[in-house]
């Protein structure tokens, strides 16, 4: 079997881009913990962008929360009015649609933006529910016995963790 190789620093550089090209005034960027946090934190500085990114935690909504057995640490941070907002929601890796739901879900508890826009490092494919990226850097086909996983070295930089799930 072929071992998948991604440049995940390639892959983001080509995500700032595409961000960079739909900055509108009151968009602002949400990322999805944890993976999509780290997105959101380096782009907002890389865009130049004031404050803080918008950071959610997609764990109060999740459909499958009783089995997944997640920590409550990570609490959603949002130091803006969502109402009419434009929202860049950044995650890693879209595979089932399930936690870019639970995260849409959270992100309405806080009002009603004018717009979310959906952008991910990778498509991976494997849809359970009818949801797609606006803006994908990459699109794969992995199997469902893989997980891929974005990972951060101490000094920032971006890697991608391909594992076979038990």
């Amino acid at each position: 079997m072929t071992q998948l190789t991604l440049d995940a620093q390639a892959l983001y550089a080509q995500l700032l881009r595409e961000v960079r090209a739909l900055h509108r005034p009151n968009m602002h960027l949400v990322g999805i913990t944890s993976g999509g946090a780290w997105l959101a934190e380096k782009m907002q500085r890389d865009l130049g962008l004031s404050g803080e990114p918008g950071i959610i935690s997609s764990a109060m909504h999740r459909d499958d929360l009783s089995r997944r057995k997640l920590a409550a640490t990570a609490q959603t941070r949002l130091n803006f009015d969502v109402n009419q907002a434009h929202i860049i929601l950044l995650d890693d890796v879209l595979y089932t649609g399930r936690t870019i739901r639970a995260a849409l879900n959270e992100l309405f508890d806080f009002g009603r933006p004018a717009r979310v826009q959906l952008a991910v490092l990778v498509d991976r494919g494997g849809r359970e529910l009818p949801i797609a990226a606006d803006l994908a850097a990459a699109r794969v086909v992995l199997p469902a016995s893989q997980s891929l996983a974005l990972a951060r070295d101490a000094q920032g930089v971006f890697s991608f963790n391909v594992e076979e799930r038990a």
